[in-house]
């Protein structure tokens, strides 16, 4: 099954639930396969159709053995994922402010399967509420090497 259930979901309600989970491992999503479909579409969204991604037949013959997702395609899956494991309550709005890392390790070929843990690594205060930093690992189903870590910052408004 490629969806969590509820019953998975870490829930942190408000400001000091969130606090006191500072430092853990907020725990993961469930595998998703990469399809060439995903891929394609990715490439028209954003302008990117460099043959790698694109063309099945000529990437057979590349360096990864066939197609592999952007990776861009990879970090955009974290708000997707992110449901599957975390969910923050009590705040009024939750903002995407930007990324401090991200790192893409490995490529992901077309047909594998990953998953997203993640990490709260921060919670800062800001004007009108908190910010986290969380860091997200994107694992590639039996591959050593993670697909994407990056570290995502969100705005948690009061």
């Amino acid at each position: 099954m490629d969806i969590a259930t509820e019953s998975n979901v870490r829930l942190l309600s408000g400001v000091d639930a969130v606090r006191q989970a500072e430092g853990s491992q907020l725990g993961h999503s469930s595998w998703r396969t990469v399809t060439q479909e995903m891929v394609d579409d990715f490439a028209r969204a954003t302008g990117d159709h460099q043959w790698i991604h694109v063309d099945p037949e000529r990437a057979a013959t590349g360096p990864f053995g066939g197609t592999v997702a952007h990776g861009y395609l990879t970090l955009s899956l974290a708000p997707m994922l992110m449901k599957e494991i975390v969910r923050f309550d009590g705040f009024k709005v939750n903002l995407n402010y930007g990324c401090e890392r991200v790192r893409f390790p490995s490529p992901v070929r077309v047909g594998r399967r990953l998953r997203c843990g993640a990490v709260l690594d921060k919670v800062t205060d800001v004007p009108g509420g908190i910010q986290t930093a969380t860091t997200v690992t994107f694992e590639i189903e039996d591959h050593a090497k993670p697909a994407c870590v990056a570290t995502v910052l969100t705005r948690r408004l009061l």
